[in-house]
């Protein structure tokens, strides 16, 4: 199988060309590839198809197979690969995702795309779309989740993970995120903590979980554990989903885009609460390209 290594600010995955390719078994696959030891080594695996409604389709797979619906750092990397691989010749493209169609502007500098700004639509706040288990979380925050409940939004709502009080954010950009503000993400032990939150009862098909400090009226840190990884260096709809919950509890200012610095490096998110619109731009870079033999899988 022909690859193609890629990385948007650390987050990095395999992509494969399946307008040349063929691949049987994506979660297989993922699996195998994701290994840092034995396969290539990556956050997943992203395919990238043929579309009868866009440019091109992500279909992505996280490094556990399971099968992810969108990837903020992923999708730029697809628009990267698409235009300096020929599949598309325009400097606007519409990318195909489990979360929808999504539209990216593409900065090209000498012939290749050098970053990309991408319309992540519109921030989900409905707890059974996110989705969140009101009943599973209304053990811990009864009042908490009545409001939620009547107004639609869980903001800063009190949840027990490990036997420890914390508060969270649910949003959605495609995937479900858990927004936690803390004093400070790198004092964190995320590998003992993070799959405590990931896999929370009150989240039926596990979340996304971002842990977020401020730095200024414009600027936040965050560390992400990712559902079906564990921490990865960037997450982009996490990076999206905490801006849109840093501007909801306050901690930055609504006005102008947000800077988020992420282990990988820094993002900016913009939220136009006009159009309820989130707009993600930031870097996409080819590592290296190769062939791998494939195991059997089955």
């Amino acid at each position: 199988m022909k690859f193609t290594k890629m990385q948007g600010i650390g987050n990095d995955y395999v992509y494969v060309n399946c307008f040349e390719e063929t691949v049987d078994d994506p979660a297989g696959t993922a699996r195998f590839v994701s290994d840092r030891h034995f396969g290539i080594g990556s956050d997943g695996l992203i395919l990238i198809r043929p579309s009868d409604v866009a440019d091109c389709e992500m279909d992505m797979y996280n490094l556990d197979g399971s099968r992810g619906a969108m990837c903020g750092n992923g999708i730029r990397c697809v628009a990267k690969y698409a235009y300096d691989h020929g599949i598309v010749d325009k400097e606007r493209i519409t990318v195909a995702t489990g979360a929808g169609i999504k539209t990216l502007d593409l900065t090209v500098q000498d012939g290749k795309v050098a970053k990309v700004r991408v319309n992540m639509g519109k921030p989900v706040f409905s707890p059974e779309a996110i989705p969140v288990d009101l009943a599973a979380l209304a053990k811990d925050a009864p009042e908490e989740c009545r409001n939620a409940e009547a107004s639609g939004r869980i903001i800063d709502v009190p949840y027990m993970v490990d036997r420890q009080l914390w508060r969270f954010t649910a949003v959605s950009m495609g995937n479900p995120h858990a927004v936690v503000f803390v004093e400070d993400p790198g004092e964190l032990d995320l590998p003992k903590i993070g799959p405590f939150f990931e896999n929370h009862p009150c989240f039926p098909d596990r979340v996304n979980t971002e842990f977020v400090s401020k730095v200024d009226a414009h600027t936040i840190r965050m560390r992400v554990w990712e559902r079906g990884s564990g921490e990865t260096l960037a997450c982009g709809t996490g990076a999206c989903a905490s801006a849109v919950a840093s501007i909801l509890n306050g901690v930055v200012s609504p006005d102008g885009p947000v800077t988020v610095q992420l282990l990988g490096g820094d993002l900016m998110i913009e939220w136009d609460r006009t159009e309820d619109t989130v707009y993600m731009t930031g870097p996409a870079e080819e590592v290296f390209s190769g062939e791998i033999i494939l195991p059997d899988f089955r």
